[in-house]
């Protein structure tokens, strides 16, 4: 009997001590997410798989890139471009608890020998494309910037801009996100 009296006090012993060895740590499940159907990539497109960058309170995501456009088609116009016109698809997020507002003038393409151009107001026009508007409280929105920049150049990247953040002394510097 005390045999089977010391193997018992054992069993107790080796499952408590599994269980004194400090709290238990709580367990996560991973946070929900959103299930958003992928979308075909539009002809002659390229999907570009660059992180999203943020600047001021505004997050930006290139999803697609498109240049060595001769014209464009609107719903009402053609319209041929002095060069080459070229879109990049993005999608903004507002990270703030306020409105931000967004500028397409203000979003640079960068060219490999540095040179900077700015939206072009005739083909955002035609293409029916948002110039500038208010972004509301973690909104977030996909369109196209189009550009129309001389045939010889060759971008590289998109520089974007946003609102500083309250606090902030001067304007943004941007930050760049690669096209290829």
């Amino acid at each position: 009997m005390p045999v089977v009296g010391l193997g018992c006090l054992t069993f107790a012993a080796i499952s408590l001590s599994g269980c004194s060895s400090g709290p238990a740590e709580p367990t996560t499940s991973p946070s929900p997410t959103y299930v958003i159907p992928a979308e075909t990539a539009r002809p002659g497109e390229t999907v570009i798989t660059a992180k999203p960058v943020v600047d001021g309170q505004m997050r930006f995501r290139v999803i697609g890139f498109h240049d060595g456009m001769p014209s464009i088609f609107g719903s009402h116009a053609e319209w041929n471009a002095k060069g080459q016109y070229v879109r990049v698809r993005v999608l903004i997020e507002s990270t703030d608890r306020t409105n931000q507002t967004f500028d397409a003038k203000q979003q640079l393409l960068v060219a490999s020998d540095g040179r900077t151009f700015s939206v072009d107001d005739a083909a955002q026009t035609t293409k029916r494309q948002p110039g500038k508007l208010p972004v509301g409280s973690f909104v977030r929105m996909e369109f196209d910037l189009w550009y129309d920049v001389p045939k010889d150049v060759k971008i590289t990247k998109i520089r974007f801009f946003a609102d500083p953040p309250l606090g902030a002394i001067g304007p943004s510097q941007g930050v760049d996100v690669p096209l290829r």
